[in-house]
């Protein structure tokens, strides 16, 4: 794709999205349809006004004087399991092969925490082929706040700007931050210099919670550092664990105006904090039936208003790499005599089929969810039988209102609703993370409407979700799944020891 920003369009600036979360001991695969890729063209419009990092670096590219706007592909997949090998390496070709045509700048935008069949350090390759054939064209990377930077991405970047939200609502604004940087780079207003600290420290998801806790004062840390003169970036790297490779973990990465030292002085100061306040980025998991009482308890409660309760299924987090068939919470509360459930998505094709089969109005009896295997844990659940009535059926599509991808249309596949009479499931084909309340809508529930709203999520629906609950609790399974909080639960192989906290006496 080339699309000239001026007139007489002199140079080229590449531009493309790559963006993987891999959990490792997902059991969903990850081949190239999953990233749904846009390639050229394509590439370009599906990004062009988009609020993602990439949507930010055609806008900036389309004010520089004299650039042609260079898209090879654009590809995103919801987090997964190892990322199949050719799909790595088609959209790494694509990028590559627009890069040895000649170019005068690249942006990337980048997760950060990617790992293929046969690249461990998915960015860091990427980046290091780039610069074996463009070894000082100016380059800017926009990471996610659950990137594991590795010295590989140091070694191979400009500059490298990380989200500074979770859930996350700034990816425009660090697309543009970054590009704005790389503006300043081509136009000799400055030099930026990298610096970091890698820290041997495997935060929890839920605790990367940014508005909240150490994290929320890390990032505050990181913003106060960036009004510091000479300061042009500070990110905070949440790091992702369920990546299970060398480099997972908490980073600080800083760039400076031409000053080295400054940068890993500030990475220093920074990472030191995270470090002393490490227990607070660590989190212990309850047992499902405390859990249950809880939410019963704030169901309950005259004091904590009105709406449903949040029951936030944070084993099987869709955005994690979730299988989101997982049924354990949902047991546990109808064990607990939980009633007005709504539940969904909860993905199970075979389901749809036969409940599609049957036809509104039908009752049902058959066995739901626990059907994707977990090897890589070594776990293996059973299906629960369940009877009920098919209430509604919907193509399973919506658009969504936001915050987080906002005015992007949802496709959950074939949908039904199955009545269970103290639940009500919504059945879909696809996985879907419930970050909008078309999720439900689109199949007619109302959700304000319920006791309790179980949801496949740790962070992205608490935006939406939560104005509408009385309150929240968030549920883990006793005995694991894909995305559990439970280190406990996990066969960790690659990941460089020691490291806290699986290992005691860490030192940094």
């Amino acid at each position: 794709m080339s699309v000239p920003s001026t007139r007489n369009a002199t140079r080229n600036i590449v531009i493309a999205r790559l963006n993987h979360e891999t959990n490792t001991f997902s059991p969903v695969a990850t081949p190239l349809a999953a990233f749904g890729p846009q390639w050229g063209d394509d590439a370009y419009r599906d990004q062009k006004g988009a609020r993602t990092a990439m949507g930010a670096f055609l806008d900036i590219a389309a004010t520089l004087p004299g650039m042609r706007i260079v898209t090879p592909v654009a590809a995103m997949a919801n987090p997964s399991g190892t990322v199949a090998a050719d799909a790595y390496e088609a959209a790494c070709t694509a990028i590559l092969a627009a890069v040895a045509d000649g170019c005068d700048a690249i942006m990337l935008d980048l997760h950060g925490a990617m790992v293929s069949a046969d690249a461990d350090d998915g960015e860091g390759g990427l980046l290091e082929r780039i610069r074996a054939i463009a070894p000082t064209v100016p380059l800017c990377v926009a990471l996610d706040l659950h990137g594991n930077v590795t010295q590989k991405m140091i070694d191979n970047a400009d500059i490298i700007v990380g989200f500074k939200t979770y859930p996350h609502i700034d990816m425009y604004e660090t697309g543009a931050h970054a590009g704005r940087l790389l503006a300043d780079l081509l136009a000799g207003r400055s030099t930026p210099a990298i610096a970091w600290r890698q820290l041997p420290l495997l935060s929890h998801t839920l605790l990367s919670n940014t508005s909240a806790s150490a994290m929320q004062r890390a990032v505050e840390a990181a913003r106060v550092a960036e009004a510091q003169p000479g300061i042009l970036a500070v990110s905070v790297m949440a790091g992702f664990a369920l990546a299970d490779f060398h480099d997972a973990g908490m980073s600080v990465v800083v760039v400076a105006d031409g000053d080295t030292a400054l940068a890993d002085a500030v990475a220093e100061r920074i990472g030191r904090q995270i470090w002393d306040q490490r227990d607070d980025f660590l989190y212990v998991s309850e047992p499902l039936a405390a859990s249950m009482q809880r939410a019963q308890a704030l169901a309950c409660s005259a004091s904590s208003g009105s709406g449903p309760v949040l029951l936030l299924d944070h084993s099987d987090n869709v955005m994690s790499g979730g299988s989101c068939d997982i049924m354990d919470v949902l047991e546990a509360a109808l064990q607990a005599g939980l009633t007005g459930i709504a539940m969904g998505p909860l993905t199970d094709p075979a389901a749809v089929a036969r409940l599609l089969d049957a036809g509104v109005g039908a009752t049902v009896t058959l066995e739901l969810g626990n059907k994707t295997r977990l090897d890589a844990q070594g776990l293996v659940k059973q299906p629960v039988l369940l009877s009920g009535v098919v209430r509604a059926v919907s193509d399973g599509s919506f658009v969504v209102s936001g915050p987080i991808y906002t005015g992007s249309t949802v496709r959950m596949g074939r949908t039904v609703l199955f009545d269970i009479g103290a639940a009500l499931i919504v059945v879909t084909e696809e996985r879907v993370e419930p970050y909008d309340f078309g999720v439900y809508t689109c199949i007619g529930i109302d959700p304000a409407a319920m006791d309790y709203l179980l949801l496949k999520s740790r962070m992205y629906c608490r935006p939406v979700f939560e104005p509408i609950s009385r309150g929240l609790v968030e549920c883990d399974s006793d005995t694991g799944g894909p995305t559990s909080s439970n280190y406990d639960l996990f066969p960790f192989k690659k990941i460089r020891r020691p490291i806290h906290p699986l290992d005691a006496g860490v030192t940094f």
